[in-house]
């Protein structure tokens, strides 16, 4: 397989380390969107990371459905979304709101990154969003004391790390971990793990 894309991505990150966890030999592709942009293309009509080359050449464009290709060839004890209800629809909400935090982050920082003029109703909803999120998943968390957001590691674990960590990254003004105790311990003990340290790479400004 090919993982196409940087690691800063929280999207990319979060396969990265999916991959390494599950054992699964990988190539990496560092390609930006912006400066291998038809590279990303050729592959991806979306021109997005993450992009994952399989084995057959067969292509996969988003990263929560690499997730469950991934999780399909691991025995259920092992596959970091639980099969069993009510355990999957629970962890798919916390690896949900993580993504969805990363998402008004990446949309944000675009968005003042691409224009000289930027409207303050769209900040202003993007702050309210991602707040509102980092509330929700303060308290969840807050209400599970242990290592992990459940009984073993998940990818909910990985996916609130790598979005928490792109969202001080790219937000350091707005977004601060201290003023979320459980979420700040949380991603302390994700990024102590050696595999959060392997698949790494400092937030890059694209130019």
């Amino acid at each position: 397989m090919i993982l196409i894309g940087q690691y800063d991505s929280p999207f990319v990150r979060r396969v990265g380390i999916a991959l390494r966890l599950y054992g699964m030999a990988f190539e990496h592709g560092p390609w930006s969107v912006f400066g291998d942009a038809d590279r990303v293309q050729a592959l991806n009509p979306l021109m997005r990371v993450p992009t994952l080359v399989l084995d057959d050449g067969f292509v996969l464009a988003d990263s929560h459905m690499m997730l469950d290709y991934l999780d399909s060839l691991v025995p259920e004890t092992v596959a970091m979304f639980p099969r069993q209800e009510p355990a999957r629809h629970i962890a798919l909400k916390v690896a949900t709101l993580a993504t969805g935090l990363a998402e008004k982050a990446v949309s944000l920082f675009y968005e003042r990154r691409l224009h000289d003029v930027t409207s303050p109703v769209w900040v202003e909803r993007c702050h309210r969003q991602m707040h509102a999120v980092l509330v929700a998943l303060e308290a969840d968390r807050a209400a599970r004391p242990g290592p992990v957001w459940f009984e073993r590691l998940s990818h909910a674990d990985i996916s609130v790390a790598c979005a928490l960590r792109f969202a001080v990254d790219a937000h350091s003004e707005t977004v601060n971990l201290s003023d979320y105790p459980a979420l700040s311990a949380h991603c302390v003990g994700m990024e102590a793990m050696p595999v959060f340290a392997e698949i790494s790479q400092p937030f890059i400004a694209p130019s």
